[in-house]
């Protein structure tokens, strides 16, 4: 009940955004009458509610903007009320009112974190409802700089974990050009765990890889970075082919902090002088073939994930019938869009009449990737829920 020791109740003119909802924590029933008639007085547009202990107040702390609080109180007293009251009330500000006129008690009460300390006796009606307000927005813009401050550091966390998943090809050779692209889903625009890395270890061989790391946030992009860095050493060192995806398998199951989680993974090793590749997925969308004017899966065994029964994956020796041929890795992000109203997906056959559209011809190859993405979010109605990655690595005229 508003105001039960005095002072203005609710008005169904004003409207409820320009009101306040304070709390008097306060034994005393004449300082709370008084409180209230110093309110009521200024038409403060204030409701006050008035609970006589700390665990009274813990009751009724829901969904107020300030709490006014005694540090005398039957259940607590002093600084030991003013700390529990600050852990119970969340987002509201907290004033202390108080019949001590210790000036040293106020600056640590103050530096503990109420917003104010106002003597009883030293204040009237202007001044409450002022130091009030005042306080509800201090706690407001308190709190604004602390959510901007958590922004910040989440956006410098996966700008730094940017760099690891997604680095600059390791390439010398003119002979085929590679176009990177990456975006994250709406995952309040931070990035997952998706990866990619292209690396040349001879004149005429060049390795690529393209990951999703299952689940968003910053222990799977993490991993992510892990795998990514892991697979670039082993195709450097010189790891046998068919040894290279097992071994990042184990890194997976080190290194993950669920059993649950898994990887998808797609790799391409192109031998340019022979112009053909070799492609295994493990639980990887296929790569995309864009040649001779028609858009193709790469007919390659799917495989299992990693991480979930680890089986080394089969090999596809792809060769290309011509010197103009482009490939594109992807990762699901870009295919799992809906298509219409209904719960039909892009999926790899809808991706592929996407790289058909006669309009596709008019774009050119570095900026393909984005043009996907922008006609995949236009098929969706709206931003993919997933991040992003692709690798397209294109010969000659690329089609």
């Amino acid at each position: 009940m508003p105001y039960p020791h005095g002072g203005l109740a609710r008005h169904a003119n004003l409207p409820p955004g320009e009101r306040l909802r304070v709390l008097l924590v306060e034994d005393d029933e004449g300082d709370a009458f008084l409180v209230g008639e110093l309110l009521a007085e200024t038409n403060s547009m204030i409701d006050l509610l008035v609970a006589t202990s700390l665990s009274e107040a813990r009751k009724r702390i829901t969904d107020v903007d300030c709490v006014l609080l005694d540090l005398g109180l039957p259940d607590a007293q002093g600084l030991d009320g003013l700390r529990q009251v600050l852990e119970m009330s969340s987002g509201a500000a907290v004033c202390v009112l108080t019949g001590r006129t210790d000036e040293h008690l106020g600056i640590v009460a103050v530096a503990e974190g109420a917003q104010d300390y106002l003597v009883k006796g030293q204040v009237d009606g202007v001044l409450l409802t002022r130091a009030l307000r005042y306080a509800v927005e201090r706690k407001r813009a308190d709190e604004n700089a602390r959510r901007l401050r958590e922004v910040e550091l989440r956006q410098a966390e996966s700008a730094r974990l940017e760099r690891g998943l997604l680095p600059q090809p390791l390439m010398t050779t003119d002979q085929v050009a590679v176009h990177t692209f990456y975006r994250p889903g709406r995952h309040a625009a931070l990035i997952g765990g998706d990866f990619f890395d292209v690396v040349q270890t001879r004149p005429d061989r060049l390795d690529l890889i393209v990951g999703d790391v299952c689940g968003h946030g910053v222990d799977e992009a993490a991993l992510g970075v892990e795998l990514r860095v892991a697979w670039r050493a082993l195709v450097l060192a010189g790891v046998p082919d068919d040894e290279v995806l097992p071994a990042l398998e184990q890194v997976l199951m080190s290194e993950r902090r669920l059993q649950e989680i898994f990887a998808t993974v797609a790799t391409t090793r192109l031998d340019l002088d022979a112009n053909r590749a070799t492609v295994r997925l493990a639980g990887h969308p296929p790569p995309l073939l864009l040649s001779g004017g028609r858009v193709v899966p790469v007919p390659a065994p799917g495989g299992l994930l990693l991480g979930v029964r680890p089986r080394r994956p089969i090999a596809y020796d792809l060769e290309f019938d011509t010197d103009d041929w482009s490939l594109l890795m992807y990762t699901d992000g870009l295919i799992e869009g809906r298509v219409g109203a209904g719960n039909e997906r892009l999926d790899v056959p809808g991706l592929s009449g996407l790289l058909d559209e006669p309009a596709n011809r008019e774009v050119s190859l570095p900026e393909l990737p984005a043009w996907l993405v922008g006609r995949a979010e236009h098929i969706n109605g709206g931003p993919l829920a997933d991040d992003v990655a692709m690798l397209l690595v294109s010969r000659g005229g690329g089609r």
